[in-house]
Formats: C-alpha cells, structure tokens, sequence
C-alpha cells in the first residue's frame, strides 16, 4: 500500500490539502493518506497526526517557536521511524515546512512542495533551501513557474486553487434581504483580517475610514466580515452598533459588495476573481515593516496587481495607512463610474492570467505519477 503525509499549518493550506486528497481518494482509493491538519483534512476521513492548535500556539514568538521544534521533531521520527511514507506533501506554511524538509530529505525521503513560499515576493534566498530540500515544486501562479525553472527545479503549474474552489452566485438580492441590508444603498464590506493582532489595529482605522465615508456619501452601508478564527467577545466591543457584522459568508460579501476594504491577503484576490473593486491597507509595528522592506523582491503587495503586473487597486501600507487617505481612495472609486468600470474591467484579467486548471486535480495527478 503507497503512503502519502501531507504537512499544513493553517486554514488555507488544510482547505487546499484536503481537496487534494478527495481527488486522490477517487482514483486510487487505496492509498494510505495522513497529515497535519485542520477540520478539512479531517473531514476527508484521513488520519490526523496533529491538528493545527499546535500549529498556531497563542503566545510570544519564543513561545511559538519552542512548539515548533518539538511538534517538528515528533513529525519528523514518525515518518522516519514508524510511517515512512512514499511521499511527503509539504502545503504553503513555508516557514515551518522548509525547516522540517531539511530533516526529511537528510533521512531519504520524497518531498513535493504545493503553494510553496512565495519566494518571488520576499527572501529569494530560500530558493536555495527549495532547490536542495524539494524533489518537486507544484505552483499555483504561472509567473512563478518560470522563476523556479531557472534556477533548475523541477517543477509543474497546477493553477490556482481559488478558480475552481469560488462559489458562483447569483442570489444578491436575497442574500442582502436575508440580513437586512439596504438594496437602495451602495454596499462597502471590512474585511479586518484573521489575526487578533489585525483586529485590535486595522479595523479601528478601516471604522474610522468608515465614519469619513458616511458623512460624504450618505447612501452607503457598512458590513464588517468576522473571520471564524476571532471569536464573537473580540470583535463586538471594537465595532458601533450600527454597523452589522456578519459571519461565515465571506464568498457573497466579496461578490455582492459594491466595493471592499481589505487587509492584504488572499482574499484580495478572490476578490479580483469576482471582480469587485477593492482597496487593501496593512500596518503592522514598524521595526517588522522596516525588516520587510529589506526583504522584499517586488514593490507592489497585493495578488491583482502583482498577477497582472499593474496597479489596478490602491495598496495604502504601514504610513497610508491612515482613515483619511482610506476614505478618499474608497470615494475616488465610489463616485466615479468611468474608474469603476475600468477596475472592474482590469480585475476580469485576473482570472484569464490564472488559466481554467483543476489545481486540486492536476496536484493529484502529479502525486499519484509519482508515488
């Protein structure tokens, strides 16, 4: 019997991973498939050798580490030890899994990397550390592939997971009734981030941003999205009482909202793929923003602009920042029709640049032909 150990350490990873696997299981029903996981990985009906609590520890960073390392070297002597897989399946989480891959491959184990770290954003020297460690890199951005090609990695395109994994829909008015929300009113949805951390100093600048909004354009309605990793006592407190805050439907606010106010992320590209205009804005403590500065490859931050290699929607970091220049980018878009259709019209090309791939599919082809 083939085994496959698959390593994620948060959400998204697992939600990828987990897909995989389900592809997996209906061509060859019969391979043995473990991992560290979360719910998803787990609902697939796969063994999991450790959930994703040990994963993300809430501490200090030392903290954090020192659980690293121990969960790292558990991992490590069961698969050389006891499960001793045919192939290990390291899923994004770059930081833990291109340490744990030095371990594995020292042992003589296969390791493909699907998502790997964006390397071609910041840090370019950890390509060294793929090109020793990783016998295979599966991309999701077709950019990246060539970059991994030239630096003689094998690697494949498998396209983007977020294609074939967004919900199409097409309710708006029922889903806007259902919670009560103005159909009249033009719709801006927050989306603060996953991260207590975010919460506690994005979201206060993105209501404030909110305040200023409202006062120059009256016929607008504010949603703040709950992300399911903040609990309902850590975000209520932060947010007026006439602002609704709603959970588990990120997917129709990025798709019925009129415009967004994100943290960077991911979910700035679903947003793209359901082409709603957008604006992203981070900050963080200014000595991790300094660092990033020296470590970055490439000057724009968000997936749209990065993918197309324009700047379509408005990146405002760490000093912009600020609720005054938020809510004038939001109104220069709002209140112009000719510049909405236009970043709606730029925002489509996202999707054609990713290519109509089954990443999940193509992923389990590519680990079945090898294994």
């Amino acid at each position: 019997m083939k085994k496959i150990f698959i390593i994620t350490g948060e959400y998204s990873g697992d939600k990828h991973a987990a897909d995989v696997v389900r592809e997996i299981l209906k061509v060859k029903p019969d391979v043995q498939i473990e991992a560290v996981g979360g719910k998803n990985l787990e609902s697939t009906g796969i063994k999991l050798f450790s959930n994703h609590d040990k994963m993300s520890a809430v501490g200090l960073g030392f903290n954090i580490i020192v659980n690293h390392i121990i969960l790292g070297k558990k991992i490590a002597d069961y698969l050389i030890k006891e499960y001793k897989p045919d192939l290990v399946l390291l899923v994004d989480y770059g930081g833990f899994n291109l340490n744990i891959a030095k371990v594995l491959k020292r042992a003589g184990l296969k390791i493909f990397y699907y998502i790997p770290p964006q390397i071609w954003a910041s840090r370019k020297w950890r390509i060294k550390t793929v090109k020793k460690y990783i016998d295979k890199v599966i991309t999701i951005f077709p950019f990246e592939t060539q970059m991994y090609k030239d630096n003689g990695i094998d690697v494949e395109f498998a396209g983007h997971p977020l294609v074939n994994q967004l919900p199409k829909l097409n309710n708006k008015r029922e889903f806007l009734e259902k919670n009560n929300i103005d159909l009249t009113k033009k719709l801006i949805s927050i989306f603060p981030g996953s991260r207590i951390f975010e919460i506690k100093n994005l979201l206060k600048i993105f209501l404030e941003a909110a305040k200023i909004i409202e006062k120059k354009i009256p016929n607008v309605e504010f949603v703040v999205c709950q992300a399911p990793t903040i609990k309902d006592e850590q975000i209520k407190k932060i947010i007026p009482a006439n602002i609704k805050i709603l959970k588990n439907c990120n997917y129709e606010l990025l798709a019925y909202s009129d415009f967004l106010i994100l943290a960077s992320g991911t979910v700035a590209l679903e947003a793209a793929l359901y082409q709603t205009p957008m604006i992203i804005s981070y900050k963080g403590p200014e000595l991790f923003y300094l660092i990033y500065l020296l470590v970055r490859c490439i000057k724009r931050v968000s997936l749209p602009n990065i993918i197309t290699n324009k700047d379509i929607i408005p990146e405002l970091v760490q000093h912009k920042a600020n609720p005054g220049i938020i809510a004038k980018s939001v109104m220069e878009v709002l209140t112009d029709s000719t510049k909405y259709a236009e970043i709606k019209s730029e925002l489509a090309s996202v999707n054609k640049l990713l290519t109509d791939k089954n990443s999940a599919k193509e992923t389990a082809k590519i680990l079945l032909a090898n294994i």
